[in-house]
């Protein structure tokens, strides 16, 4: 796990003083490590590359793990962040095509897979990354980041210059890249608590979207989508989906939670468990309990009795055996606190306090890497939304068979009658009123303020075009879903990727804690998108 930066550019664009900077500025990420290095191609358009790592050692601890890394067979340099859970199955087939290795690390693997399969390495990683190569023999940068968004990656274009980093504020940092507000990533925020991709605060800044690579050639850059769920070029139909819930998908499904939860213990480190006491972190401290029998869990509890459900995460912790940590906080702690959490934000959100506090205490006994049950909710179908979105979906169905003036009308009526019953009058008008504010009932559900309140701001040009917004193009995707998965699809990729994952990645990082999220398993993903 690592904080990655680097630059391409003219000689006199890529500026070491200002990127070292920028590095500097990723410490927390990779404590454990650090290296940078310039590559100078010549030729009529000279070009400089800046390649530089903060490392946090979880896999080969070694000095053979440092990064920036380079393939000595074809030149390429890698720099990374993340884990690629199934990398010694890969190591062992690269091997067995005469490829040798000089680590024992995932980073090599990555870096030899894309010597070995270009572009199409990605579909054999199993894991959480965001990577950039550059590739020695074709004269071109390709990022990368994983299937649902688990690690970051953030880059600016302007002209010939191109920089990337695992932060924005890293970007800045450089002072290469302009403070100005993007106001598409402001409204976002006020709609949903956070920037959703690939917008961010940061005008010219944008986020590599999940499951999407990028390749620079020649100052040009090309996104391309590289997986989806229930994609076309995956072809489902060669499985078919579930037609019948019966023993045989119990029991592959158990087969599948098993695998994804037992991939993420590979660590050269000890690995802890948050528990809350949940169904979603009680299941992995479940499932982890027959093959790691000396599990550590952590938990925060609250001095508020009316806040505290200690009760709960205690009994899975005894029922299991494991050596379990309490984290008593306060009220006045978490407020005391609040000015470190806001600046462990790489982007401003209204999530993340409770990662943050507990990440810090799990890193303080000594744990490089910690598991969560984030992820559960949304292929497991935990939310409200899960009901409330198939229901809303109808309403505004029937709502739309009747005469526009009369829904203007009853909107109105709903607003005046119920003016002091707060967000979910206001929401009903909006169904009702149907005047295209915004792209689905899944938005209304997600939404903190509504188009008017947006409106009454007036901080900036709030009206941004639904149809141009973010959750646009993830809705088309969504439609050939029946309503639980498509809500299903939109967590995992709206409020998931936005907001949990986000937050969970800059408020443990902000530690040097590794993250890891079983849940969020394309395989397992794959299989459970099956089953109406």
């Amino acid at each position: 796990m690592c904080g990655i930066l680097g630059a391409v550019g003219a000689p006199d664009e890529v500026r070491e003083e200002c990127l070292l900077q920028g590095l500097t500025g990723l410490a927390h990420r990779g404590p454990d490590d650090s290296g940078w290095h310039v590559i100078r191609q010549g030729g009529p358009q000279p070009t400089s590359i800046f390649l530089g790592n903060r490392r946090l050692a979880i896999l080969d601890l070694s000095p053979a793990g440092h990064q920036p890394m380079q393939d000595r067979d074809t030149g390429s340099w890698i720099i990374y962040n993340g884990e690629i859970y199934n990398f010694r199955e890969i190591r062992s087939e690269l091997e067995s095509y005469g490829i040798g290795f000089n680590s024992h690390s995932d980073t090599e693997v990555i870096l030899k897979a894309y010597g070995k399969w270009g572009a199409g390495c990605l579909d054999y990683f199993r894991g959480m990354f965001a990577f950039a190569i550059w590739d020695a023999r074709s004269r071109e940068l390709f990022l990368a980041r994983d299937r649902f968004g688990e690690k970051p990656l953030y880059y600016f274009h302007r002209d010939s210059l191109f920089l990337f980093a695992s932060e924005v504020r890293s970007l800045l940092q450089t002072g290469l890249v302009a403070r100005q507000l993007d106001e598409v990533g402001l409204t976002e925020y006020l709609r949903y608590g956070s920037v959703s991709d690939p917008h961010t605060f940061v005008r010219g800044v944008r986020s590599l979207p999940p499951a999407h690579c990028l390749l620079l050639k020649d100052g040009e850059a090309t996104l391309r989508k590289y997986w989806d769920l229930n994609s076309a070029e995956r072809d489902l139909a060669a499985t078919g989906p579930v037609r019948h819930i019966g023993r045989e998908t119990v029991v592959e499904l158990r087969t599948q939670l098993e695998d994804a939860v037992l991939l993420r213990t590979v660590s050269d480190v000890p690995v802890g468990i948050f528990l809350s006491g949940g169904i979603d972190s009680s299941s992995l401290v479940a499932l982890l309990s027959r093959k790691h029998p000396n599990l550590s869990t952590f938990s925060v509890v609250f001095k508020e009795l009316d806040y505290s459900e200690a009760q709960y995460s205690r009994s899975i912790s005894t029922r299991f055996g494991t050596d379990h940590h309490e984290i008593v906080i306060s009220s006045h702690a978490v407020m005391t606190s609040l000015p470190k959490i806001i600046g462990a934000m790489d982007q401003p959100t209204v999530d993340g306090v409770n990662t943050y506090i507990i990440s810090r205490e799990t890193r303080r006994m000594g744990y490089k890497v910690a598991l969560s049950g984030l992820g559960a909710d949304e292929i497991f179908a935990g939310y409200e939304t899960f009901k409330t979105v198939p229901r809303m979906e109808w309403f505004a169905w029937c709502a739309s068979t009747i005469n526009p003036t009369l829904r203007r009308l009853l909107a109105s009526i709903i607003r005046v009658a119920t003016s002091k019953r707060g967000p979910r009058a206001e929401k009903l008008a909006v169904l009702i009123e149907g005047d295209g504010s915004i792209p689905h009932p899944y938005a209304l559900a997600r939404m903190l303020f509504m188009p008017r309140q947006l409106r009454q701001l007036s901080l900036v040009s709030m009206d941004v075009d639904p149809a141009k917004a973010p959750l646009a193009d993830i809705l088309k995707w969504a439609e050939r879903f029946d309503p639980v998965n498509r809500t299903s699809y939109l967590e995992l990729r709206h409020y998931m990727s936005n907001t949990l994952l986000r937050d969970s990645d800059f408020m443990s990082m902000a530690h040097g804690l590794e993250l890891r999220a079983p849940f969020i398993d394309h395989k397992l993903a794959e299989f459970l998108f099956r089953i109406p």
